[in-house]
Formats: structure tokens, C-alpha cells, sequence
């Protein structure tokens, strides 16, 4: 019992310095292998260094502060830009060159990494100018359609099968614009020998509408063989849409796949009306120097032969309009003197009833002057100026000069007007200015400061002093 009693006493003694000691041990292995790993580390640091013959560096951030551009460094720009563009497209990644340092995440990879040989950049891939260069071609097939339309190809193509010739296409066949030769023969040559013009007209002609594919095929020229089998029918006989439609049924291979009956008899009579059929001929021109012009034939003309052919149903209506009409004037002829007085009433421009001493009327809208002397003043009347005839009577005469002009009677029996006020006097539209006279006519119109008149002549009155004037000369 006493020795069981002394092992377990010393074994309670001996338990907690015995652990403390363990844990001191192993903290003590932890860091020197801390130690280690980091000592290992940075070796292996060192020697991937000096394998890559780089030394680390300070990081440091490789941004740069913005700030307005002037405007040669645009322009400088904008060439770097194109130019590193060119070379993105090369295939070479901007950043990764050769020469540019590596970013600090890039240095830890390296530094992760093992040092092994880096392997060469890849060659840029040549399919990538080859689509660069094909994607342009395009651009240039395309300028060339730009007045082509597929019809016009369509109806190029069929008018050449038919006829062989581009020179009677050119003349025959009406396209969207107006192409010269060398174009169409151009275009011809094309659409023979140039592989993506011919696919592009191609896929364009396919996606015509039937209808219009039909339309263009029924404008298709006629061949020699089809001309040639219809000018075996005769001028002299008549044929109708059946003549022509077993012409067709008998002649499948010769005839143009669209051609129908109708179009053939409007063509037959296309080359009837030009002597093209081959029971026509042409009348030559006469030999001599002579040529038959319209007076000649015109002469020949024996109006004996010519008949008459008269309608009777038109002459009678003609005759019963022209009864008709004259009764209307006649009726009208009667009525003029009522009109007249109407007319008179609603213008108040009658003829005046000139008496013995009445040489002149100067009639207005709403007055009436009479000059019954040989001389006359025209104004406006005031309390200091008394005037003949007062023209404030017929409106607003407020732009009228007191004393604006002198009618006068010649001893030949003319009547003149003298103007000696500021304004104009206007005279059949013809202005009189200040110090100048006009000859005043029967029914002229005299017109003062928007004053309108219209003078009269007692034509009876002016021929017996014209008379009297003319006894006196002589003598």
C-alpha cells in the first residue's frame, strides 16, 4: 500500500510540469519551423529572381492625371489610336509587349510560379487578315449596283438570249435609266466574268415578285426567227387572235416562252405599218432630180372625184343655233335704251343736256360744274380765296391747293388745264406737275388729290366757235 500510495503522489506531482513543458517544446518546433518555411520561401524567391535576371521593384501606380488636350496632341493621338489599333488586329495584345514591365499581380505570379523557360508568343493567325480584307470587297461590288436594278439585269439577260446583239439591245430595250453602250456591254461582261457581281445580281433577280418577272419578260425583243415566221402572214388577209395562237402551237421551240397571241398581232401590225412583211414592197424614189413635194400632189388632185359628203341632221342643227342666236340679238338690239337708262342711274354718267351757254361739263360723283367761260379756277374755297369751281363740294379735299389750276378755251376751240398747285394732276394717268398744262379731250379723266372727274365738251357750242375762229383767220 505505501508503495502504490508514493508512485501515485509522485505521478500527481510529476503531471502539470510535465505538460508545461511539452507545450514549451512544441511552441519552440512551431516557430522554428516558421523559420524555416520563410527562410525557404524567400529563397526560392532569390533564385526565381536571379533565374528571370529581374529584381523586384517599389510598387507604384501607373495611372496619370487627365487634362485637356490641345489641338496637335488630338491629332497625335488619334494616330496612336489607329495605330495600335492596326496592331490589335495584328494579333499582338497592346500591354504585352516585350518591352513593357509587368504589373505587380504579374510579378507574384511569376514569383509563384516555377522558374521554366516562358514559351514564344504564338504568330498571328492569317485568317485574320483575310476576313479583314473580304469584309471590304463588299463595299466596292456594291458601288457598282447602285443604278443596276435587278429588272435591268433581267431584261439585259433576255434580250441578249434573244438577239445576239448588245448593239441592238442598246437601242431596243428601255431600261430604268439611260445607259450608254459601253455601260451595257460593261455590265454585260460582268454578269458573265466577274463571280461576285453575277452572284449578287443573281440573288437580287430572285427576290423579284412574279408579276414584275412577268411584266419584263412579255417587254423581251423579238428574234430573227420570230419576226421571220411572222412576216410569212399576209398584209392582205386579216388575222385574228386565233391566226396567232396556232402559230404558236405550231412553232413552240422558235417562240419566246412569255410571247402570247395578243403581243404577236400588235407586232405583226407594227411590221405591216413599216413594209417589213414579205408580200410588201417598197415604192423606190423617183429617178430624176425632180421629188414629188405636197403642192405637187395636191395638184394632181382632180376635185371632180372628190366626194361631197354631206350630213343633213348636223346642217339642220346648225342652222337652227344660228336662228337661234340672231333672234337673241335682235331681242337684245330692242332693250339696249332700258339698259342704258339703268346703267345711267346706278353710274350717274348720262349725257348731259348742254344748253346755248354751257361750253363744258367737269362731272364728279357727286357735283356737277358747269363752265359756261372761257376761263376757270379749280381749288378749294376759303374765306379769303373765291374760286370758281370749289372741289371740297365733291369729298375730302383737304390735300387740294387753294388755287390748284386753270381750265382755258382757245380761240381754235381746244381745252387746256394749267396746274399751280403742289400736287400732281393726273390726266388720263398721265401726271401734269406744278407749272405745266395738258390739252383737255371729250370724256378725259381728270383726277386731283383722289378726286376723280370726267369732263365733257358741248361738242355743238365748240364747232360754232371753231367756225367763227376759222371766218376770222382770213381776214
Amino acid at each position: 500500500m505505501t508503495r502504490g500510495t508514493t508512485r501515485t503522489a509522485q505521478r500527481g506531482r510529476s503531471g502539470p510540469d510535465s505538460q508545461g513543458l511539452l507545450d514549451s517544446s512544441l511552441m519552440a518546433s512551431g516557430t522554428a519551423s516558421r523559420s524555416e518555411d520563410e527562410e525557404s520561401l524567400a529563397g526560392q524567391k532569390r533564385a526565381s529572381s536571379q533565374a528571370l535576371g529581374t529584381i523586384p521593384k517599389r510598387r507604384s501606380s501607373s495611372r496619370f492625371i487627365k487634362r485637356k488636350k490641345f489641338d496637335d496632341e488630338l491629332v497625335e493621338s488619334s494616330l496612336a489610336k489607329s495605330s495600335t489599333r492596326a496592331k490589335g488586329a495584328s494579333g499582338v495584345e497592346p500591354g504585352r509587349c516585350s518591352g513593357s514591365e509587368p504589373s505587380s499581380s504579374e510579378k507574384k505570379k511569376v514569383s509563384k510560379a516555377p522558374s521554366t523557360p516562358v514559351p514564344p508568343s504564338p504568330a498571328p493567325a492569317p485568317g485574320l487578315t483575310k476576313r479583314v480584307k473580304k469584309s471590304k470587297q463588299p463595299l466596292q461590288v456594291t458601288k457598282d449596283l447602285g443604278r443596276w436594278k435587278p429588272a435591268d439585269d433581267l431584261l439585259l439577260i433576255n434580250a441578249v438570249l434573244q438577239t445576239n446583239d448588245l448593239t441592238a439591245v442598246h437601242l431596243g430595250v428601255k431600261f430604268s435609266c439611260r445607259f450608254t453602250l459601253r455601260e451595257v456591254q460593261e455590265r454585260w461582261y460582268a454578269l458573265l466574268y466577274d463571280p461576285v457581281i453575277s452572284k449578287l445580281a443573281c440573288q437580287a433577280m430572285r427576290q423579284l415578285h412574279p408579276e414584275a418577272i412577268a411584266a419584263i419578260q412579255s417587254k423581251a425583243l423579238f428574234s430573227k426567227a420570230e419576226e421571220q415566221l411572222l412576216s410569212k402572214v399576209g398584209s392582205t388577209s386579216q388575222p385574228t387572235l386565233e391566226t396567232f395562237q396556232d402559230l404558236l402551237h405550231r412553232h413552240p421551240a422558235a417562240f419566246y416562252l412569255a410571247r402570247t397571241a395578243k403581243a404577236l398581232q400588235a407586232h405583226w401590225q407594227l411590221m405591216k405599218q413599216y413594209y417589213l412583211l414579205e408580200d410588201q414592197t417598197v415604192q423606190p424614189l423617183p429617178k430624176g432630180d425632180q421629188v414629188l413635194n405636197f403642192s405637187d400632189a395636191e395638184d394632181l388632185i382632180d376635185d371632180s372625184k372628190l366626194k361631197d359628203m354631206r350630213d343633213e341632221v348636223l346642217e339642220h342643227e346648225l342652222t337652227v343655233a344660228d336662228r337661234r342666236q340672231k333672234r337673241e340679238i335682235r331681242q337684245l338690239e330692242q332693250e339696249l335704251h332700258k339698259w342704258q337708262v339703268l346703267v345711267d342711274s346706278i353710274t350717274g354718267m348720262s349725257s348731259p343736256d348742254f344748253d346755248n351757254q354751257t361750253l363744258a361739263v367737269l362731272r364728279g360723283r357727286m357735283v356737277r360744274y358747269l363752265m359756261r367761260s372761257r376761263e376757270i379756277t379749280l381749288g378749294r374755297a376759303t374765306k379769303d380765296n373765291q374760286i370758281d369751281v370749289d372741289l371740297s363740294l365733291e369729298g375730302p379735299a383737304w390735300k387740294i391747293s387753294r388755287k390748284q389750276g386753270v381750265i382755258k378755251l382757245k380761240n381754235n376751240g381746244d381745252f387746256f388745264i394749267a396746274n399751280e398747285g403742289r400736287r400732281p394732276i393726273y390726266i388720263d394717268g398721265r401726271p401734269v406737275l406744278c407749272g405745266s398744262k395738258w390739252r383737255l379731250s371729250n370724256n378725259s379723266v381728270v383726277e386731283i388729290a383722289s378726286l376723280r372727274f370726267v369732263f365733257l365738251i358741248n361738242q355743238d357750242l365748240i364747232a360754232l366757235i371753231r367756225a367763227e375762229a376759222a371766218k376770222l383767220a382770213p381776214q
